[in-house]
């Protein structure tokens, strides 16, 4: 048993009594040995500013307070719950910097004290854990907090949201459901009563985010994972096509540990490859995931989607031939 989970033991035993526990009683009954009983005692009182005092009055060691309670200060945790606290601060604080600061801010003090306190290594969260992200856009996450207020609240709020496809902002008012943190970056699935239908918005596209006082429209997870998280990637809608590709062999052992999609279905081929079956309302997110793959896959089905990856090669493929880029003339160095 850790100190901390000591400590607060003997917290439980005191907490609440009008007569005191004796020290025999703690030592024989309880299971502290002397020494223990001594420290914890001490740290009660000089760490914790805990009343503890010996009444030999009423039989032992009591609270000193009118009804015998006393509630400890701060945050309890033992020493594998404080390092996952301090390992997710550490995470968020590098995947969304700042954005939770001001409410972690109170805490991170009395984090720091019981860390140091018990040599549990002050610092280490940021020395030990290396966080890389991938593809993550610039983020602008001023109005985060409001957004996950309101979804927390469910009330409903107006927004300023900016398209990047067609490089535009509209003014909407939306009813907030979920937020949902993908491939780096935060997404937010909200009901849109301007188009009365559901709709996913990035949060840093998010350009105004004003609370209306007005409870937002409820909508059944049910129906959420069907018209959002059905088909494949960030995109809403529900399934059009199933895509199926083939991986080689060697790009197998990689994809077939992945899971693209939760009702992905897949098997191996008696050459080696590996085959792989995702359900999609929209091609673009998942034609840049099959383009990276190169010539490691192979779209087998629909003949749409494999005509549209045959497209983006040949258009890919045209850049660098010979004479159709400045620069295309230049020879490597070597023989």
């Amino acid at each position: 048993m850790s100190k901390f989970d000591e400590l607060y033991r003997l917290h439980r035993l005191l907490d609440g009594r009008r007569t005191g526990l004796p020290r025999s009683v703690l030592i024989g009954e309880h299971g502290f040995s002397r020494s223990t009983l001594a420290r914890l005692i001490a740290d009660l009182r000089d760490r914790l500013g805990a009343p503890l005092i010996h009444d030999s009055e009423r039989g032992g060691y009591r609270y000193d307070t009118a009804d015998g309670s006393h509630a400890l200060p701060g945050l309890w945790f033992t020493p594998a719950e404080l390092h996952a606290l301090v390992t997710l601060k550490h995470l968020l604080a590098n995947l969304e910097p700042g954005l939770l600061d001001d409410h972690l801010r109170p805490l991170q003090a009395r984090i720091d004290k019981l860390l140091g306190s018990n040599h549990l290594g002050v610092g280490e969260a940021a020395q030990r854990i290396r966080i890389l992200a991938a593809a993550a856009r610039q983020k602008n996450l001023r109005h985060f907090q409001t957004v996950a207020g309101a979804v927390l609240q469910r009330r409903r709020i107006k927004i300023d949201y900016f398209n990047r496809e067609r490089d535009e902002t509209s003014t909407r008012e939306i009813s907030p459901q979920r937020l949902a943190h993908y491939r780096d970056n935060w997404y937010l699935d909200a009901w849109c009563h301007g188009k009365k239908g559901l709709r996913i918005f990035a949060v840093e596209s998010i350009r105004t985010a004003t609370p209306l006082g007005k409870a937002a429209k409820a909508i059944a997870e049910s129906t959420l994972n069907r018209e959002l998280a059905s088909a494949y990637g960030i995109f809403a809608g529900l399934p059009v096509a199933t895509a199926v590709l083939r991986f080689t062999p060697k790009r197998a052992r990689w994809v077939a540990d992945e899971i693209w999609h939760p009702r992905q279905q897949s098997r191996w081929l008696e050459d080696g490859r590996y085959e792989l079956a995702v359900p999609y309302s929209d091609d673009r997110e998942l034609l840049m995931d099959i383009l990276k793959y190169g010539a490691e896959v192979e779209v087998v089905a629909p003949e749409v989607l494999r005509e549209a990856v045959r497209n983006q090669l040949d258009v890919a493929a045209g850049q660098y031939r010979r004479g159709e880029a400045p620069g295309s003339e230049i020879e490597p160095d070597g023989e």
